[in-house]
């Protein structure tokens, strides 16, 4: 039965996806937003309510390695797992603006998250900072990206439906991708502790990997539908909604623990990850084919290497 749950929950996810996207697409058209402020804020953010959930739970039931590798290994999988597998599929087209903010914002809150985990735990106070900086941040993106440019409206890629039509697909797909989170992390977390595996890899792997596929499913059928500034926006603006949303609302309400482990391995996968991203994003006009498949073997060697 359990494995039965594990498959439900993927395709209320994949489901899920594709609702979050149309009506994403939408609103954008509708109030002249362009996509790739609409996948930094809106779409990230609906993608990372399963993070959300599990960080908040596991933190309030003492679990903090599951918190942190929730958050850590999400990240890992974003970069590696998602963008690989989106650009492997079809070559994601970058948008200046991706490498001129939306990276920046990226590496500044990933080396955050670093600095404030050294001392062992991240304080409620550095929780609300990290909140702050995130309000700061979404400020700057709504007048740095907010308005639509002629491409975004160009074509099919946005569906024009009726206001209230959008909003019901976007509010559907959030609930969809929450509760098909939901399932499968519960069935992938009962499957794995048949086995007998820690709080630290079970969080870095099976739930990081399940809390990802969200971004999965609405990055890759995104980048199906040549809406890449929402497959990468998604990607890029869910690792920083990991880091300072799921981080910072999480250690506002309960301290986190960081382990030893953490930072003497995974935080250096996620810092490293994130800084080959920036010439994949350099080289050229899209993330390859190439550069997809190198990032889905890159994860699976971190993987490899963990286990």
């Amino acid at each position: 039965m359990i494995y039965l749950f594990l498959c439900l929950g993927l395709l209320i996810l994949l489901g899920g996806g594709k609702f979050l996207v149309d009506g994403a697409s939408s609103i954008a058209l509708k109030f002249g937003l362009s996509q790739g402020f609409i996948g930094l804020t809106i779409v990230a953010f609906g993608t990372s309510a399963p993070e959300l959930l599990v960080s908040l739970n596991a933190a309030l039931d003492g679990k903090s390695d599951i918190a942190i590798g929730n958050v850590i290994g999400s990240n890992i999988a974003n970069i590696s797992l998602v963008l690989g597998i989106s650009a492997t599929l079809f070559p994601i087209k970058i948008n200046s603006s991706v490498f001129k903010v939306d990276y920046i914002v990226l590496i500044f809150s990933s080396l955050i998250f670093y600095i404030l985990s050294l001392n062992g735990i991240i304080s409620r106070l550095e929780g609300f900072a990290l909140l702050f900086i995130l309000i700061l941040i979404n400020i700057y993106f709504f007048f740095k990206l907010g308005k639509a440019t002629a491409g975004d409206l160009e074509g099919d890629l946005i569906l024009p439906l009726p206001i209230w039509k959008s909003l019901f697909f976007l509010c559907l797909g959030i609930f969809g991708l929450y509760y098909g989170a939901d399932l499968f992390v519960e069935s992938a977390v009962g499957i794995a502790s048949i086995f007998g595996v820690s709080e630290r890899i079970i969080g870095i792997t099976v739930i990081a990997i399940g809390t990802s596929l969200p971004e999965m499913a609405t990055s890759v059928i995104a980048a199906v539908n040549k809406k890449t500034d929402i497959a990468v926006g998604n990607i890029i603006g869910s690792n920083i909604m990991n880091i300072l949303a799921i981080i910072g609302a999480t250690a506002a309400i309960s301290p986190i623990p960081v382990s030893e482990g953490f930072l003497n391995q995974d935080f250096y996968w996620m810092l490293g990850l994130t800084i080959v991203l920036f010439p994949i994003l350099k080289s050229g006009d899209r993330v390859s084919r190439i550069e997809g498949m190198f990032l889905f073997v890159a994860y699976f060697t971190y993987i490899f290497i963990i286990l």
